[in-house]
This record gives structure tokens, C-alpha cells and sequence, in this order.
């Protein structure tokens, strides 16, 4: 095994992912992690970022129409966790999902399922500082996105915490001690609030796909 591979198995091993598909997706009056995205699914879609770039203990917290991912998930190997208090809304979840981490995991990626098309070369760089800090996020143009790369150190203060202002809150204790890295990927600031989002994020992996068809036969 190469130094690479091996990188990447230790990746494998000491990180995690924790999808949050539990909403009500109220202003999208759709149910945003299954609708169609290029060639699958929304949900598809952000479950395969962090698969291709090597996280494997990727899981999914669902929610509101459960029953409807939970075949999807099965199907693709994903562990998933039920939050019953969905309802009380994100943080709920997110806690649900750290809970639910195996006992070695020594950081976990944070990704809304509404941000779906993150690049996984962008969870590649994220994941090579994992160690050296509390706190990773990534940044296009100077603005911070998802998904936040969180050590296994704040674990006991996400659990602890009250929820009040959400997980934003909390992390923003820890401003000082964050690393900030400038990634080329506009995907980790689109989101899916309204249905304008959703068309514009299909509109951008079309033409992704487009650049990348054209590579490939400049290639060959």
C-alpha cells in the first residue's frame, strides 16, 4: 500500500459523516433529500461526496418521512439513525447523529442534506489537517460553508449543550481556534431553501458535468 492509500484508509478510519435529512423541508413544499439531482437523488448525491473521497462511516439522522429514505439508505449500505425529536428541529438531530458515532471516530463532517453538491476533493483537503484542529471549515471567496470538519474533543459540548442558537452557536465559542482553508468549490454555499435554489444547484451540476464530459474527450 501506497503512502496515499494508506492516507486515505486511516481517513476511512478516524473520521466520520453525519448527514441531517430529518426536516420538514417546509419552504421547499417538496421533500428536498429525494428529489431528482443529475443522474439521483439529493440525498444520493451528498452521501456519494463523502464516499468518494474515502469516508465510508457516513450516516444519515432522518425524520419526517423516514420510511421514504430509509430504502434508499439500505440500499446504498448507509447507516441511518431515527430522531424522534425531529420536530425540536436541526441541533436535535445533529446530536442524534453523535450519539450514534462509533467510539474511535476522532472528528465528524457536518453536511445539511440540502448542500449537495459539495466536491469530494474538497472533503480530501478538509480531512488532512483532521488532527491539528478543533474546528475545520471550508472557503470560497471568502465566505465559510459546509461541511464544517468538528473534532471529537467538542463531542461531550455538543451533548452538553442546550441548543440555544443552534450549532452555529456553539462553534462560534471556538472562532479562535479554527483553521479556515480557501477550497475552489462553490458548492459548500448552495443550499436548497427554496425552489429557485433547487433549479439554479441543478442548473450548476449540469454544466459541471458538461466541463467535465469535455475534459474527458480532450483527454482521449
Amino acid at each position: 500500500m501506497d503512502r496515499v492509500e494508506g492516507s486515505r484508509e486511516s481517513i476511512k478510519r478516524d473520521l466520520a459523516a453525519i448527514i441531517v435529512a430529518a426536516g420538514y423541508s417546509s419552504r421547499m413544499e417538496a421533500f428536498k433529500p429525494l428529489l431528482p439531482l443529475g443522474e439521483s437523488t439529493v440525498i444520493e448525491s451528498s452521501i456519494s461526496s463523502f464516499l468518494e473521497a474515502g469516508i465510508e462511516n457516513t450516516i444519515v439522522v432522518v425524520g419526517f418521512k423516514a420510511n421514504m429514505l430509509k430504502p434508499i439508505l439500505e440500499q446504498m449500505d448507509i447507516k441511518w439513525v431515527y430522531n424522534k425529536n425531529y420536530n425540536e428541529g436541526m441541533f436535535s438531530s445533529i446530536v442524534a447523529g453523535v450519539k450514534s458515532l462509533p467510539s474511535h471516530v476522532k472528528g465528524f463532517f457536518l453536511l445539511p442534506a440540502d448542500i449537495p453538491i459539495v466536491r469530494h476533493q474538497t472533503i480530501d483537503i478538509l480531512s488532512q489537517n483532521y488532527d491539528k484542529h478543533d474546528i475545520i471549515y471550508p472557503v470560497y471567496k471568502n465566505r465559510r460553508g459546509h461541511p464544517p470538519l468538528i473534532s471529537s474533543k467538542l463531542f461531550p459540548e455538543i451533548l452538553r449543550f442546550d441548543g440555544q442558537g443552534g450549532l452555529k452557536a456553539l462553534l462560534k465559542k471556538h472562532n479562535d481556534s479554527a483553521l479556515h482553508i480557501e477550497v475552489d468549490d462553490e458548492g459548500i454555499l448552495l443550499d436548497m431553501d427554496t425552489y429557485e435554489d433547487y433549479l439554479m444547484i441543478c442548473k450548476k451540476l449540469k454544466a459541471i458535468s458538461e466541463k467535465q464530459q469535455k475534459l474527458q474527450m480532450k483527454a482521449t
